[in-house]
């Protein structure tokens, strides 16, 4: 006889990789077991009911900076992955500048420990490619990192940016273990020098960061790290592209084969100088918004398959730090969590892409980049129970005062939403039920990508 599911999330709409349909989704140790007619599917432990809701794989972000270890004021693991939870993110991706940075197989020890306890939802641990990592990055590869991080410009935790002779040096043992290596493209030599021109002209405000990086830089170090890491035969990850004619580069490299995904985040696809001047501090991030120049662009590439997903680059700080009267003083990153699937599936509604799309923008395709697929990525038959139900019938703005980050100060306090996540289950159990964290800490397992044969 067939074992009866744990749960049966019942009459929802469900969201399959290439069309949606009416149906009950039962689950069963963890994993999806049926996805059938309501009417023929066997009683639950428990039933859902998800009548009038979508039922969507949970989102996973390859890119989220939970300052965990060493800057536990800014945000925790617990904090970080319940935002991650009530947002409908089943997955995270954490980036290696933390303290210490996950540049040897002791330090990723020491973080695996924290996310192991603390995480609400499944994370991959990201190794940092430096000078200080260098020696040890065939290890870390073996332990399980999901990948490498190299940032070829300034960033928070200042860590050392290495140079062209290492970074190709690195691409080159990385690639023996096929996994991905995300990369901060910005040229250092020209925002340092821009940035210092206006700090000597008296420009403090928020527009005057966003002219010290100039979309060349981006373009720049992509066109570098794309022929570094296609001579050294690696898979290469390009984090937060900014720019439209980044997003064009990257369509060049992937026209010519090049082994590339790309990612954008929200706040790149909306915000513009306008909002630049209005919030200052509060959206001072690495790459600069650029604003409405680049809108079109950025959408063109992701609707086109050009960028592969959507990542938020969640990266918190406190009040005091983004607040300070001279731009430079500010902080860089901004948080997006818990927002990012309320505003995309905004844009949903407003017939901007399918919820097919988004499914494969937030779910499917990182998934697939980094090898995490079949298990993860698709609401199907074996795979992971890593589910997010929204409600895609809400009215309301986004009150960053309900945030569940460490520090919730946001620049989409306000905006208005028609769609909120309702339910979260990770690995088949309830993290999060009528948008209210239920699950525990460390409830989360850490997600290793598959090695080429």
């Amino acid at each position: 006889m067939t074992p009866v599911p744990d749960l049966l999330i019942a009459h929802g709409t469900v969201v399959l990789p290439e069309e949606t349909v009416q149906a009950s989704v039962a689950v069963k140790d963890g994993k999806i077991v049926a996805i059938g007619d309501p009417r023929y599917m066997r009683a639950a432990s428990r039933t859902l009911d998800a009548r009038g809701l979508h039922v969507l794989p949970g989102a996973i972000d390859v890119h989220v900076h939970f300052r965990d270890p060493g800057m536990l004021y800014k945000e925790t693991w617990q904090s970080g992955s319940a935002a991650a939870a009530v947002g409908g993110v089943t997955t995270v991706f954490d980036m290696p500048n933390t303290d210490p940075a996950t540049s040897s197989v002791d330090n990723l020890a020491i973080k695996r420990a924290r996310a192991a306890s603390l995480s609400h939802v499944n994370y991959g641990l990201y190794g940092v490619l430096d000078d200080s990592s260098f020696e040890h990055l065939d290890d870390l590869a073996q332990a399980g990192v999901i990948g490498f991080k190299c940032f070829m410009s300034e960033t928070t935790g200042d860590l050392p940016n290495p140079d062209d002779g290492l970074i190709y040096e690195g691409l080159s043992v990385i690639a023996r273990h096929g996994i991905r290596t995300a990369v901060h493209a910005e040229n250092a030599a020209i925002l340092i020098r821009r940035r210092d021109a206006l700090i000597r002209a008296g420009r403090t405000d928020g527009l005057a960061h966003a002219e010290s990086r100039p979309e060349v830089c981006e373009v720049e170090a992509l066109s570098r790290a794309i022929a570094m890491a296609s001579s050294a035969g690696a898979p290469l990850h390009m984090a937060h592209t900014s720019s439209a004619q980044g997003a064009q580069l990257i369509r060049d490299a992937k026209a010519r084969g090049v082994d590339l995904s790309a990612e954008t985040c929200p706040h790149y696809l909306f915000f513009d100088r306008q909002d630049i001047q209005r919030f200052g501090g509060m959206l001072r991030v690495n790459p600069p918004v650029r604003g409405e120049a680049h809108h079109a662009g950025l959408w063109e590439a992701l609707l086109d398959g050009t960028i592969d997903m959507i990542a938020t680059d969640h990266a918190p700080h406190t009040m005091e730090e983004k607040t300070q009267p001279s731009i430079w003083d500010c902080c860089r990153g901004v948080i997006g969590i818990e927002t990012q699937m309320a505003v995309m599936l905004t844009e949903v509604q407003r017939g901007r892409m399918s919820i097919e799309t988004y499914v494969r923008l937030s779910a499917l395709n990182p998934a697939l980049r980094w090898n995490l697929h079949p298990a993860k990525g698709s609401i199907t038959a074996g795979a992971d129970a890593d589910i997010a139900i929204v409600d895609l019938g809400v009215e309301e703005r986004i009150d960053q005062e309900t945030l569940h980050s460490l520090n919730r100060i946001s620049p989409w306090h306000g905006r208005l939403i028609t769609a909120r996540p309702v339910h979260t289950i990770v690995g088949g159990r309830l993290v999060v039920e009528n948008r209210r964290l239920v699950g525990e800490p460390g409830w989360g397992r850490e997600v290793c990508p598959s090695r080429p044969a």
